[in-house]
């Protein structure tokens, strides 16, 4: 990619900036296991601990209370109130710079700040979430991504500052900032998309629809942040170790965002976390196994590569939850609160028990030795749960089946001619189901044989989508192609192909389980990216649809 081009894509805008800024200042205050920026000798294990705790507890609380909001009162979640989250978050550095002088009351004033920021933390990620799930998915996705990029660069730029003032900054200067931020770039919100103006209760079979479909990427995800958590809970022992950690991985989360970005600007980028975990697990219950052995030098790198990878994860994270909410019609507070709450239990799990188990004399063996052995034992549950637990494990898989026959067995002349004429129907070969595709890609979909080809007739194309490169017939391949020329994006894909074979709103709605006004909005998205205005257009775009003529 030319370093034009790149440098242009980092060029950042409001939203971008002050989230950048805003998570700048997080990794000052609520990430890492250490505060860079105010003086070492406040900063005792103990002090850390109870603030680490209050923080992840109540952060991961006010996920969970915020879907639980939505869902029951989606009314007031229309309304940005941003007053209401700035009070905790100012308040909460108020009590940590206060802790500072008051020594007698630093222990109660760390926790109650820490429990403020968290909360404060918890809410602001709803109000940024909120705004790039509002704007359209490249919009959004870019400014998402060269915000975590400027993070890095703005965080490494809180050093040219005097330590001795930073801490006064971050609540008197900072927050104001990138509190504007969000509600300048608030205010340009359309509210009457689908997605605000969605009531929950009103269709459940929806959101039960949604949830099955994600839960297996949060646990994916949750299992890297328990994996941080654990690290967290190690350098929160020794702060000049969480310095470093924070130092190493803001590093690594600026070159990941900047790689991320510049393949995301020549080539459409494809990106399925449940396969990405199944790779990354043998390489970090390995490098957990290394722990032990490796010493404190491995461990300060390990923990920086692991919240690289955790940075990287939540922008995924948020990414996925804007498109479920673009796609489903689903309030984005909802599914962010439920994702979110449930990767950041994991984290907590990994900071409390690693903090515990390091606690731990067992036998006489080490505390990090034990710290390995309940990571790796609690990965691999995790793996084996995302899986499919003994449910799965328990369905019969003829493939794998060891069979044992009875020692005696009849002779055909004594069988039954029904058993006999059962065994010839089995052992009949059966014609093959067609693998049907609509435009989405995804799993594959059985149809049979005698399934209608037409590219325009009426017929829909499975609910289900299939893999890339197995296609239903010629228009889904065109289909597929207007795609990738138009940007669309992959339920975009899937509705325009639906509507083209003379599918009704309502038919489509029902098929992907969403509102009728979710598939309206979807379609005028449709129609405003490839120039048409009616259903007609869009056949003749795609049968006639050649990318080298264009």
């Amino acid at each position: 990619m030319p370093m034009p081009m790149l440098i242009d894509a980092l060029r950042p805008n409001v939203a971008s900036l002050g989230y950048g800024l805003f998570l700048a200042i997080n990794a000052a205050s609520v990430w890492g296991g250490s505060f860079p920026f105010l003086p070492i000798d406040f900063q005792t294990s103990e002090v850390l601990f109870w603030f680490f705790l209050a923080q992840s507890l109540v952060f991961t609380l006010s996920f969970f209370a915020s879907a639980a909001g939505t869902y029951l009162f989606p009314a007031q979640t229309r309304a940005f109130m941003v007053k209401v989250v700035v009070a905790p978050y100012m308040l909460g550095w108020c009590l940590l710079i206060g802790a500072i002088y008051f020594q007698p009351w630093a222990l109660p004033l760390s926790f109650a700040g820490g429990g403020l920021l968290g909360l404060g933390s918890a809410g602001f990620y709803m109000l940024w979430q909120r705004l790039f799930a509002s704007q359209d998915a490249s919009e959004g996705n870019q400014s998402l991504i060269v915000g975590t990029a400027w993070a890095a660069i703005l965080y490494f730029a809180l050093y040219l500052i005097p330590v001795a003032v930073t801490a006064y900054l971050i609540p008197l200067v900072f927050l104001p900032l990138f509190s504007l931020a969000v509600v300048l770039k608030s205010r340009t919100i359309d509210l009457n998309q689908p997605m605000f103006e969605d009531v929950p209760r009103e269709h459940p079979r929806t959101y039960r629809h949604i949830m099955s479909h994600v839960w297996r990427t949060a646990l994916a995800i949750g299992a890297l942040g328990f994996c941080t958590g654990i690290m967290r809970s190690l350098a929160v022992a020794d702060p000049s170790v969480g310095s470093l950690v924070n130092v190493l991985s803001m590093g690594a989360t600026l070159v990941a965002a900047v790689v991320m970005l510049a393949v995301w600007a020549v080539k459409n980028v494809r990106f399925h976390v449940w396969t990405a975990y199944r790779i990354f697990f043998p390489l970090v219950t390995t490098a957990f196994l290394l722990l032990p052995l490796l010493g404190s030098v491995y461990a300060r790198v390990l923990a920086a590569v692991l919240y690289a990878l955790w940075s990287v994860a939540i922008m995924l994270m948020m990414i996925q939850c804007a498109q479920v909410s673009r796609d489903g019609g689903i309030n984005p507070v909802f599914i962010y609160g439920v994702f979110g709450g449930i990767v950041y239990a994991l984290h907590d799990v990994g900071f409390i028990g690693g903090h515990y188990v390091e606690s731990l004399a067992v036998f006489g063996i080490p505390s990090v030795v034990l710290v390995a052995v309940v990571a790796i034992y609690l990965l691999g549950l995790m793996y084996f749960i995302g899986q499919g637990g003994f449910r799965q494990a328990m369905a019969s898989d003829t493939a794998d089946e060891i069979e044992l026959l009875a020692l005696r067995r009849r002779t055909h002349a004594t069988r039954p001619n029904a058993e006999l004429e059962a065994e010839r129907t089995v052992l009949k070969p059966a014609s093959e189901p067609k693998v049907v595709r609509s435009a989405a890609g995804g799993t594959p979909t059985a149809a049979s044989a005698d399934a209608d080809d037409g590219a325009a007739d009426g017929a829909s194309p499975a609910a289900t989508p299939e893999p890339r490169g197995a296609f239903r017939d010629r228009f889904s391949k065109q289909m597929a192609m207007v795609r990738d020329h138009y940007g669309l994006s992959a339920r975009e894909t899937e509705v325009a192909e639906l509507i083209a074979r003379g599918n009704t709103v309502a038919h489509i709605a029902e098929l992907l389980v969403v509102s009728e006004n979710t598939i309206r909005t979807h379609s005028k998205r449709i129609y405003t990216k490839l120039d048409i205005h009616k259903r007609q257009e869009l056949i003749d775009l795609v049968e006639s649809f050649e990318p080298e003529s264009r």
